[in-house]
This record gives C-alpha cells, structure tokens and sequence, in this order.
C-alpha cells in the first residue's frame, strides 16, 4: 500500500463514514494529505483530514477521526489506526502491504517516481542564456545544473518541455566584447568599460588566424569580422561547456533575428494599435502599470531605436506563437524587475500572465580552506564553470548546485566536495547506490537475485519499515519538485533515503554467510535492496547525476 492508495482508502473511507450519518461528503477535499509522522512511534503515516472538515459537517473532529479509523481499519492493508491529539489519526499498514511498494519499483524499474500530472502542457524552459562575450560564470552554471534539472522533473510529470537558450547576439554588451577583441588583436589594454581575461586574448588571436588580414579591414568591415568570428568561437565554447557539464539544449534562439526578421518591429506596431503603447517625450512607453508592473516601461526610445523589452516582446509572442501554454524564465538574482515587466507584457498581448513565469536564482560563492575564492585562472575577473568543474568535477557540481533552494545565495565549499566520506553529500548519495550495487553482483555470485515474488511480508524490522516507506515517499516528492519548480527537494531526499538504507544496513544481514542457506528472507531484503538501488538510480538521473555502481 503506497501513500497514493491509502489516500484514497482514507477519502473513501471519509465518504462511507459521512453518508451512513447523512452528512454531505462533498466538503471533502479532492486528495488527502497523507504524511509521514516525525516521530515514528506515531505510526506509519498520518492525515489531519479529521480537523480539515469536521467543523463543516457539525462533528467534533476527534469523533469524526474514530469514525474513520473504524472504517479504514476495515481494509486488511491498514493494521491500525489511532486518533492522536485533537484529531490526527495514525495508521500503521499491514507489513505485506507496505511491502507492495518494493514489488511496484521493481515493476516500474526506471519508470518508478514518473507521473501524469502534467501531461498536455507544452513548456518553453529557457535557462543559462548567458551572453556570448565570455565563459559560463557561476550563476550560469547554478542555473545549467538547476535549469537541466527541473527539466528533466517536468518531463517526468509527463510535460512536453523544450530546454531553449536565449543567444544575445545583438546590443551593447557585443560591441563592448567587439572593441576588446580589437585591442587584443592589437596587443593593447581592454577598454575601460570591456572584457579583460585571458579568453579574450586567445579568442583575439584565433580571429586572425582565421582572417589575418581582419585588423587592415576598413572599420565597419573589421568590426563585423571580429563580431562575426568572435561571437562564434565564444558561443560554440560556452556550447561545448555546457554539453560538457552535462547539459544541452533543444533550442538556440537567436536575439538578432527578431530585430533582422522584423518581428520586433511587428510586435511593436500590434501594441501601438491595440492602445497598449503611447507617446510621450518623443518615446514610445508601454502601459505596463496597467497590467501589474511598478511603472510604465519605455519600448522604443526617443531615438527610435528599440530598447530591450521591446525584444523581450517579441520573443514571448514568438514563444507563444509556437504552441507554448507555459513559459518558463531562469534568470539571475539582478533580474526582480523581469517578473512584473514579462508578465505585463503577456498580458498587453492579450494572453494569461499567468503563461509567464520567472524564477530568480541567488548568487554561488566558492570557499577553498575557509576563503573565498575570487579569480579564475582564465577569465581573471568572475569564476567559471570550467574553474568549478576543474576544482571538484561534474557530479559534484551538478549536485551541491542543485541542492538548495534557488532563491538563496550558496557558499560551495571545495575541500568538502574533495572528500570522500559522509560529510560529502553527493559521495553519501552516490556512495549508497554503488553499495546497493556490489550487494547485488555478490548475490548473482552466489546464484541469487532480487524478484518481485519474494514474501516481502516477513520485512517486519523498523529500519525496513522506514526504508519501504521512504522509497514509497519519491513518487510524491519528484511531483512536488515538479510543480514547485524545486528539483533540490530530489537531492534532500536522496540523502534521506541514503540515511535510511545504511541504518537498514547496519542491523539487517542481507546475504547469507559461510555455509547459510539463503531464506525466503534473504529474497524479501534482496527485493528491498534492489529497490531502493533503483530509486537512487532514478533520482540521481533526474539531477542529471551519475550512479556508479562501483566507488
């Protein structure tokens, strides 16, 4: 009996209960909260449904809770039931029905943990998006380990996502990166306000290998060389990188090609036309406080040329215009202003606001024996992706990324992540699953292997107890990662399970030693093994993680 079915048991449990006293069940609420209590003694798991609708039926809640325990009990899965507190009611599950949830992974096997929840949405998932004018810094890299991450959840929930990247090839910030490729190239200073760094100095030098004649060019025609080129080079690293790190993306869109398409000018022209747009000191403004933001914001500017929301326009009405019902934003943490400003922006469009949603990711700082660390051996001036992965690797970068909240700032700490021992949350978790593994070759050496049919009954031990109920927990926690955008709720809980196993471990002998007989015992713990092997595995893919299965 997993959470998912005593939830149901429970709700129709509360119907039967309501309905014999001629009370209306339709105070019920559509899904019961089922959870584990803190205290094991409690029992298996726990509802406070009880409290929730007592009051509108006319029943004192502690009553309404004993009537339910009465009837749920009914069912040969629930062992007990007991109502605690003011109205909180503990069961305890029959243990050859909780042991149904090993029996339901191995029949899953990869599959265990997806859902339906969002089958039929179409989402657009844009992350990392970092300027072509260097290598991917750490906020980048936060977001291509989360952004990957989240991605992977939704699809699991049965959602159609495109992971797309947002290439700026256009505006200020290029032509900055232009100019300093020239001095470069000229062996002279960056520009005050340009790129310093190694980088540039080599992207420079791989520009007049390319084009030797490029610094000769007449000015217009040099500037584009070094655009042209330089812009490449950049992007097809930061590409590189990223497929590197493990993350890679269905779509690259273009910035440059909603002002060269003229779909910005477009966009622009429907608002001026719906009203949404108005004049005022030679600027074109859009009435964005009338759609939730803090101020009108200017689209086109006095001089005519367009200012950057009026590409931020465009780009969500391309979104749309392809089918997307969700538009999902990742962006960094000086990007509040964004939130307000897309949504008004759908909403001038005629669309939900709600079809936008941004996420503010915080800022990552790296600690090396206390300190923290500030230059990169390349870019000179921010830590990279590169610097990070050279420094611990990709799995553990991609799990200390991902295991936090996004909208709080972070101090990775190196030296922990060179360890390897418990203190090192991604060895724990990945240290657990290879364990699982080696227990599993060493059963096939003794010509046994883990099967469904294994009388899972006879696991009546605390410690797997709570291992059978805290692998039955992943179907709902990859859901709640999923619609809270919160994949870190998958790391946290592969630590807990990895906490559950090893105390499993150290009191339940799995093989059979010496001359031992294997037992139908030995077949139910194999079976509980294997199982929580698989859930390490499946957890461990969705953060984008390796399993070893030896360490």
């Amino acid at each position: 009996m997993t959470p998912a079915v005593l939830a149901e048991l429970v709700r129709s449990s509360a119907v039967q209960v309501l309905t014999a006293r001629g009370l209306d069940h339709a105070v019920l609420p559509d899904s019961v909260t089922i959870e584990r209590p803190r205290n094991p003694e409690h029992g298996d798991y726990a509802t406070n449904l009880a409290m929730q609708v007592a009051k509108k039926v006319g029943m004192p809640p502690r009553e309404f809770a004993q009537a339910l325990a009465d009837e749920v009990t009914k069912d040969d899965g629930v062992d007990s039931a007991e109502v605690a507190g003011p109205g909180f009611l503990n069961f305890r599950l029959a243990a050859d029905a909780q042991g149904e949830q090993v029996r339901q992974v191995l029949a899953a096997g990869d599959g265990y943990g997806s859902g339906d929840a969002l089958t039929g949405r179409k989402i657009n998932l844009e992350f990392v998006s970092a300027n072509p004018t260097g290598p991917v810094h750490l906020g980048g890299t936060r977001w291509a380990a989360v952004g990957d991450a989240l991605g992977r959840m939704l699809a699991a929930q049965g959602a159609d996502v495109t992971r797309e990247y947002y290439f700026n090839d256009a505006g200020a910030q290029i032509d900055r990166f232009v100019r300093s490729l020239i001095a470069a190239a000229k062996g002279e200073p960056a520009p005050e306000d340009g790129y310093a760094g190694g980088y540039v100095s080599d992207v420079a030098a791989e520009v007049l290998r390319q084009e030797p004649s490029a610094l000769s060019l007449p000015e217009a025609e040099r500037n584009e060389t070094f655009r042209r080129i330089g812009i490449d080079l950049m992007f097809a690293e930061i590409k590189q990188s990223l497929h590197e790190f493990g993350t890679d993306f269905d779509v690259y869109f273009q910035e440059d090609s909603l002002h060269t398409s003229g779909a910005v000018s477009r966009a622009v022209e429907e608002l001026k036309e719906s009203g949404k747009l108005y004049l005022a000191d030679g600027a074109w403004w859009l009435r964005s406080t009338e759609f939730g933001d803090d101020k009108d914001r200017v689209v086109i500017k006095s001089d005519g040329a367009p200012a950057y929301i009026a590409g931020d326009i465009a780009y969500l009405e391309n979104k749309i215009g392809r089918g997307y019902d969700l538009c999902i934003y990742m962006l960094g943490a000086d990007h509040h202003g964004y939130i307000a400003r897309l949504k008004a922006a759908a909403a001038a469009m005629g669309q939900d606001p709600d079809v936008v949603e941004v996420l503010i990711g915080q800022l990552v700082n790296l600690v090396s024996d206390g300190k923290p660390v500030r230059m990169s051996k390349r870019a000179g001036t921010v830590i990279t992706m590169e610097d990070l992965v050279e420094a611990v690797g990709v799995d553990a970068a991609r799990y200390e990324l991902t295991r936090y909240s996004v909208d709080s700032s972070i101090d990775v700490d190196l030296d922990l992540l060179r360890k390897r021992s418990d203190e090192n949350p991604v060895y724990y978790v990945q240290y657990a699953h290879a364990r699982l593994a080696s227990l599993q070759r060493n059963a096939a050496d003794l010509g046994l292997k883990a099967h469904a049919d294994a009388d899972l009954g006879l696991l009546t031990l605390a410690q797997e107890g709570d291992l059978i109920r805290t692998i039955g927990e992943f179907p709902t926690i990859i859901s709640r990662a999923a619609e809270l955008r919160e994949p870190h709720r998958v790391a946290r809980y592969l630590e807990n399970l990895a906490g559950a196993f090893h105390k499993f471990y150290a009191v339940a002998p799995v093989l059979p030693k010496g001359d031992e007989e294997a037992s139908p015992l030995t077949f139910a713990r194999l079976a509980l093994c294997e199982a929580a092997r698989q859930v390490f595995a499946n957890g461990l893919r969705l953060l984008g993680v390796s399993a070893p299965e030896r360490m």
